[in-house]
C-alpha cells in the first residue's frame, strides 16, 4: 500500500477500506505520509465525500491515534456533551451540574474558542484558580468526587485530528461534512463516555447555516456514535440570535451563575433544560419528558447550583467569585449602542455580533492568541423586541478604548430594525436519536 494508491482511489471515487484509512492516518502522524499527500487526500474527500463506513473508519483511526480515557469504572451513567459552537453558548456551565446533580457522571474535555464562537475552556479559565488542565488521574478523581469535571483537551488525545485540522484550515477543506463529523466524534469517543449528546447549531451564528445542513451533520454523527457502541443523541437548535444576554467569557460565567441561582433568562433556561434532559435520559435510561421534569426541578431547587459550586471548588476555583460575581474583573471602558429609530428588532447577524465581541478582546483568531476574559457584550434587546429611538440595544465592554467606536459601528451594522415584527423560529428544530 502506498499513499499514491490511496489518494488515487479516493480521487477516482472508490470507497477506501478501513485498513487504507488507518494506514494513511497513522502514516501521516508518524511522518511517513507527507503534508502534501494528506492535503491531496483531504481535497479528494472534500470533492467526493465519504460513505458511512469510510467516515466511521476515519473517526476510529483519529480516536485511536493517541490517548483514550477509560470511564468504565463509572458504569453506564457517563455522559458527554458537545456543541458545534455559537455566540453566547454557555450551556455546559449549566447542563453539566444539572446532570451531575441527578446522578450522571460528566467527564468532559473542552477546546479553546476560535473566531466568533466562544469555548467553554476560556469561560472556565476566567474563574480565578480554576485548574483547567489537571493530570488525568486528578481529572477522574474530581469526577468520582463531584460527578463532573470539565478540563482542557489533552494534546495526547486524538493528535492526528489536531495535525490534520491544521491542514484543513489552510487547504479550504474545513467545511466537509464527513471531516467535520469524524473530527468531532473522534474526540468524544476517545474521551470515553458511554452516552454522547450533541447540540448542533444552525443559523447566522453557527457553522452550519441552515437547519437542513445541521440535520445532515447530526444524523452522520449519531450514526458514527452508534457504530462505536455509544448511546448518541443530537438536538438541533437555532443560533440566529445569541443565547442569553451575555457574550464574552467572564460575562457568560456570571450569566450562567445567575441562571443557576434562579434568574429569569427564558431562552437559556429552556435550552439548558432540554439539553440536560437528553443527557439524563441517555445516561439514566429514562424517558425524555420525565428527564425534562427532573432537570427543571434540579435547576429550580438550587441543587444544580450547589453542584456547580462543589465542582468549581474541587477543581481549584475561588468560589467567592461564584458567591459574589461582582468580584469578577470589569473592563475599564464601556459604551452603549442605541437604536436609531423606533420599530421591532427584526434581525440580528449573530456571527457579526460574535466578531464584535472578538474585536473587543473576547475572542481569538488562532488558538494561541491571548484573550481578555472580561471583554464582551451585554445585550439589552433581542430579535422580536420593540425598541424606541435612542433606547439601548447593548453595552460593549473592552480594555482597549481605541476600538470602541469601531465596535459600536460593527454592532450597529449587525442589527436591523423594522416596522414589521419578525416571525419567531422554533428553538428546537429536531432531536435525532
Amino acid at each position: 500500500m502506498t499513499a499514491y494508491e490511496v489518494i488515487r482511489n479516493k480521487r477516482d471515487k472508490l470507497e477506501l477500506t478501513f485498513d487504507e484509512i488507518s494506514w494513511f492516518i497513522n502514516g501521516h502522524l508518524e511522518g511517513n505520509v507527507s503534508d502534501y499527500q494528506m492535503s491531496a487526500l483531504l481535497m479528494a474527500i472534500y470533492l467526493n465525500g465519504m460513505s458511512d463506513s469510510e467516515t466511521v473508519a476515519l473517526t476510529n483511526a483519529l480516536a485511536l491515534s493517541g490517548e483514550t480515557i477509560d470511564l468504565g469504572s463509572f458504569g453506564n451513567a457517563t455522559v458527554d456533551k458537545h456543541s458545534t459552537g455559537g455566540v453566547g453558548d454557555k450551556t455546559t456551565l449549566v447542563v453539566a451540574p444539572i446532570a451531575a446533580s441527578l446522578g450522571c457522571f460528566v467527564a468532559k474535555m473542552s477546546g479553546r474558542g476560535l473566531g466568533f464562537t466562544g469555548g467553554t475552556y476560556d469561560k472556565l479559565s476566567s474563574i480565578p484558580g480554576y485548574k483547567i488542565t489537571p493530570e488525568k488521574d486528578e481529572f477522574l478523581a474530581i469526577v468520582r468526587k463531584t460527578g463532573l469535571s470539565v478540563v482542557g483537551q489533552s494534546d495526547r488525545l486524538t493528535p492526528a485530528d489536531k495535525k490534520i485540522y491544521a491542514l484543513r484550515d489552510v487547504t479550504a477543506t474545513v467545511d466537509s461534512l464527513p471531516l467535520i463529523a469524524s473530527s468531532i466524534m473522534s474526540k468524544k469517543i476517545a474521551a470515553g463516555a458511554h452516552s454522547i449528546v450533541l447540540d448542533v447549531k444552525y443559523g447566522a451564528g453557527a457553522f452550519m447555516k441552515t437547519p437542513e445542513t445541521a440535520l445532515r451533520l447530526a444524523e452522520t454523527m449519531v450514526r458514527i456514535g452508534k457504530e462505536q457502541w455509544r448511546n448518541t443523541t443530537a438536538i438541533i437548535t437555532d443560533m440566529n440570535v445569541p443565547l442569553g444576554f451575555a457574550v464574552g467569557n467572564n460575562l457568560e460565567v456570571i450569566e450562567a451563575v445567575k441562571l443557576l441561582q434562579g434568574a429569569n433568562i427564558p431562552d437559556l433556561y429552556r435550552e439548558c433544560v432540554n439539553i440536560a434532559a437528553l443527557m439524563v435520559s441517555s445516561a439514566k435510561n429514562i424517558p425524555f419528558e420525565r428527564a425534562k421534569v427532573l432537570s427543571a426541578e434540579a435547576l429550580d431547587s438550587g441543587a444544580a447550583y450547589n453542584k456547580f459550586v462543589q465542582w468549581i471548588s474541587a477543581q481549584g476555583g475561588d468560589v467567592s467569585y461564584i458567591e459574589n460575581t461582582n468580584k469578577f474583573y470589569r473592563c475599564k471602558y464601556s459604551a452603549d449602542v442605541c437604536a436609531e429609530k423606533d420599530g421591532y428588532l427584526y434581525k440580528m447577524d449573530t456571527e457579526k455580533i460574535g466578531e464584535t465581541a472578538c474585536l473587543l478582546g473576547a475572542g481569538r483568531k488562532t488558538v494561541d492568541d491571548d484573550i481578555d476574559y472580561s471583554a464582551g457584550i451585554i445585550l439589552n434587546k433581542k430579535t422580536g423586541d420593540y425598541v424606541e429611538r435612542g433606547e439601548r440595544l447593548c453595552t460593549l465592554y473592552s480594555n482597549d478604548k481605541s476600538i470602541i467606536d469601531l465596535a459600536k459601528a460593527m454592532y450597529g451594522s449587525a442589527v436591523e430594525i423594522n416596522d414589521k415584527r419578525p416571525e419567531s423560529l422554533p428553538e428546537i428544530y429536531k432531536i435525532v436519536t
